[in-house]
């Protein structure tokens, strides 16, 4: 009969029936009532009330009758912490038990029952089944041990458990080894500091390395992790490693193989490229990868994610096994994406005849996603492989004409781009894409077909018109489209300016007059600014040579990658993200690893003597800031400790003129600029001639006018790139016109544009607050900087202190009253 039967009870009494049962003489009724409680508390009904009765049939020699009392009792311990303490004594009796598995069932529960007052009862059983003749009650007191640590790390600490740890890392058994080691790798990830206690040395690793071959495969998993932080004396040392990891490659376990890869991709760093040896490891690494791709479907994605990382950091592993990454007419879309981002990155003159074939025939796939992705990697081919680019648009223009609307859009997306690659080399093929005009209906192919419209305006014939038809729909277009239609309206106008100009002027005022984007307005007086002033410097501006686009454009930032490489056959190498961007709750999460240095054959990593840093302790060493998910950014800022600011500084902004609206129906001739002169100079629209304090504040000196001079301390960092996730915050305070200012410079020293930026005051003993709110240009480009002076006033919220009996040199009080400053990145494009 099966063990259904406990979960059918239906009786009223049932709660009595059962605490009668388990008080019951007879050992089968006792069993048979603790069955019931169990199945009980699986289906989620309250039994703590049985909690006395069940903690008594604790004293049994019966095992099973022994392990469900236990599962019990891990389940309600921590709701009955007082009676919980009743089992104490058979749980230290049980550590002594002759039996084995007893010993091992007692500390494992233990270590389970997470109560304070049960921890101090815990250590002596723990320190005996760690010096225990049984292999398996030791490996599983030293799982216990990192659980303990869980709870309570300083405990584990003064009662030496760290060291009898270590000392497990020497035991005759390898599954007593492999716990020993998982359970120090628990430990260094949510206790850093224990690096100094648990550091591997090249004894140990060799301790390591003997019991992996007699591992389970989760024990060889835990080891080579383990061995993954450590950093080898020498290239001689990294060889003699990657010998004995090299074995692991051809392990069945996927999780072993990836684990093998990452040991050995990290050791490489430290030999000689050119190397025999490295030239091996490299022919050895191809077999396993290629390997994993014959699994199910999800090891595949995992493998496939981890081989889009190693391609990019040493394509020549798999340059000879193009074939592998082909797609199959049975493989689930996420496999499909991710095998032809692969493709792309392996392809080269050698095999791009057979890359661009199976692409058009992926062209023709009835999945949708895949169709443009097959579409848009035929155009990064022809920008990879220049010698190919020819053949490439060749086949887009088959594929164009297949009027597939899909087809069609992502095609002229991707020739814009061919067109920036290679200049006046392909526009012959203008005349089709001009055929489909109609056709297009997504903004990026629309904003893509009016780029190469104005860009290529003087050998269109029709470009007037064809523009002229987009601006029909100008305040329902997309604001990508409408921006680029602005720009290419405006180069249209320069190279054919008579009979342009009502056109542009059109445009014009659609983009300043009757527009709420503030992008496409600040443009459009931009450009309306230049061609009333300077024809000739708006043709420099507009007109100017464009630098040519890269080859590989969705790239992994270098300082990243190398992280990701070492986290291969984790959540980060699937995720491509660092731990800190999706762990929470570790504080061993948000430590950077980073890839061993290279050294000569011979020569140590150390340095007189002293011994080698962990993986884990690099982070101490200042690395250029990788900028996560745009997600995280925020929530990683909100908990930013914005400290004193460093003693870098930096000269004052330079202050941008406000400029004046302009007025659309003057525009012929007119100097848009106004009094341009005064306002570049520091002067208000509507200055009075004899407001010379004001108005010219820039020629006081000259005509020996007398200004009032008040002294501006140079700009501070207040925030670091490092700190601010690529964002650098400079800034000091001053006084305009006896108002307060604090005067601040942002800096985008990350990869990726940034927008969004808010700042938020603490309570302060001045009342201090910002008069206005925050404006700065958005979004704030890569390797720019922005400049914006905040008026503050007096009239927030105060703070009281005591009387202030020391002042504090410079600004370092002052910057205490900025509590955060925000922004999220995002990506765009510059057409």
């Amino acid at each position: 009969m099966t063990d259904s039967k406990y979960f059918t009870t239906t009786k009223k009494g049932e709660i009595f029936e059962l605490k009668a049962e388990l008080n019951s003489d007879k050992k089968d009724r006792k069993k048979e009532a603790v069955k019931k409680v169990i199945a009980s508390m699986t289906v989620g009904k309250d039994v703590s009330a049985l909690f006395p009765d069940v903690v008594n049939c604790m004293q049994t020699d019966n095992l099973e009758l022994k392990k469900l009392v236990y599962l019990y009792l891990m389940n309600y311990a921590k709701s009955q912490p007082e009676m919980a303490i009743m089992a104490v004594n058979t749980f230290v009796r049980d550590c002594e038990d002759t039996n084995p598995l007893i010993r091992a069932l007692a500390v494992r529960t233990m270590g389970c029952i997470r109560v304070e007052k049960i921890i101090d009862y815990l250590c002596e059983p723990l320190r005996k089944c760690l010096k225990d003749e049984d292999p398996y009650v030791r490996k599983t007191a030293a799982v216990c041990v990192a659980k303990l640590h869980d709870i309570n790390s300083r405990l584990v600490e003064d009662q030496g458990f760290f060291d009898s740890l270590r000392d497990l890392l020497s035991d005759s058994n390898p599954m007593v080894v492999a716990n020993a080691v998982a359970a120090i790798s628990e430990i260094l990830e949510g206790t850093p500091s224990a690096h100094q206690v648990l550091d591997l040395n090249s004894q140990t690793v060799n301790k390591l390395l003997t019991a992996l071959n007699e591992c389970t495969e989760w024990g060889q998993v835990f080891i080579l992790d383990s061995i993954a932080n450590y950093i080898p004396k020498d290239d001689r040392e990294a060889q003699s490693i990657c010998e004995r990891v090299t074995p692991r490659l051809a392990h069945a376990n996927a999780a072993v193989v990836l684990s093998a890869i990452k040991v050995v991709m990290k050791l490489m760093e430290m030999m000689e490229p050119a190397s025999d040896y490295c030239t091996t490891l490299i022919k050895k690494l191809a077999p396993p990868l290629v390997t994993l791709l014959s699994a199910e479907p999800e090891i595949q994605y995992v493998a496939l994610r981890n081989i889009n990382l190693i391609v990019q950091k040493r394509s020549e592993i798999l340059k000879h096994e193009m074939k592998v990454f082909f797609v199959k007419y049975n493989d689930p879309i996420y496999v499909k994406l991710e095998k032809l981002d692969i493709m792309i990155r392996l392809t080269n003159g050698a095999n791009i005849a057979q890359v661009l074939a199976e692409l058009k025939e992926y062209s023709t796939e009835v999945d949708v996603d895949f169709v443009r992705k097959a579409v848009r990697a035929i155009g990064r081919c022809a920008i990879k492989v220049e010698q190919a680019a020819e053949r490439c648009v060749s086949t887009l223009l088959d594929l164009i004409q297949t009027k597939v609307n899909y087809v069609v859009q992502e095609a002229i997306v991707v020739i814009k781009d061919i067109f920036r690659k290679y200049p006046n080399k392909y526009e012959s093929i203008i005349s089709t894409l001009c055929e489909n005009l109609d056709t297009l209906d997504e903004p990026e192919a629309r904003a893509s077909m009016i780029w190469i419209i104005g860009e290529y305006a003087e050998r269109i014939d029709n470009a007037d018109e064809l523009l002229e038809s987009f601006l029909e729909g100008f305040q329902d277009e997309n604001c990508q489209v409408q921006l680029q239609l602005l720009t290419a309206i405006v180069k249209l106008f320069l190279k054919r300016p008579t009979d342009t100009q009502e056109l542009v002027q059109q445009v014009l005022s659609l983009a300043t007059q009757d527009s709420d984007n503030p992008d496409l307005r600040d443009r459009g007086y931009i450009y309306w600014r230049l061609l009333s002033t300077d024809p000739a410097a708006a043709k420099d501006v507009v007109l100017a040579e464009k630098p040519l686009i890269s080859e590989e454009t969705d790239l992994i930032e270098p300082t990243m990658l190398d992280e990701l490489i070492c986290h291969i056959s984790s959540l980060a190498s699937v995720y491509h993200k660092p731990p800190s961007t999706f762990v929470e709750g570790r504080t061993g999460a948000g430590l950077r690893r980073a890839l061993p240095p290279r050294t000569a054959s011979g020569e140590t990593a150390e340095d007189d003597g002293e011994e080698v840093m962990d993986q884990q302790q690099m982070p101490v060493v200042q690395q250029p800031m990788v900028i996560p998910g745009a997600d995280s950014l925020i929530g990683d800022l909100l908990d930013m400790d914005l400290g004193p600011s460093m003693v870098q500084q930096q000269p004052p902004p330079v202050a941008m003129p406000s400029a004046p609206q302009p007025q659309p129906a003057s525009m012929g001739g007119m100097d848009l600029l106004g009094e341009g002169l005064d306002s570049l100079l520091g002067g208000g629209v509507g200055s009075a001639p004899g407001d010379t304090g004001a108005g010219l504040t820039g020629l006081g000196d000259i005509f020996g006018l007398t200004t009032a001079a008040s002294y501006t301390a140079p700009q501070e960092v207040w925030l670091p790139a490092a700190k601010g996730k690529g964002l650098e915050v400079t800034g000091t305070f001053s006084r305009k016109s006896g108002q307060p200012c604090m005067e601040l410079t942002f800096s985008n020293k990350a990869l990726q544009p940034m927008g969004g930026f808010a700042i938020q005051f603490n309570k302060n003993s001045f009342g201090i607050q910002p008069a206005n709110p925050l404006s700065v240009q958005t979004p704030l480009p890569p390797n720019q900087s922005a400049s914006t002076a905040l008026p503050l006033n007096t009239q927030g919220a105060v703070q009281k202190n005591g009387p202030i009996t020391k002042l504090t040199g410079g600004h370092k009080e002052q910057h205490r009253c900025i509590l955060l400053i925000l922004h999220y990145s995002h990506l765009c494009s510059i057409r």
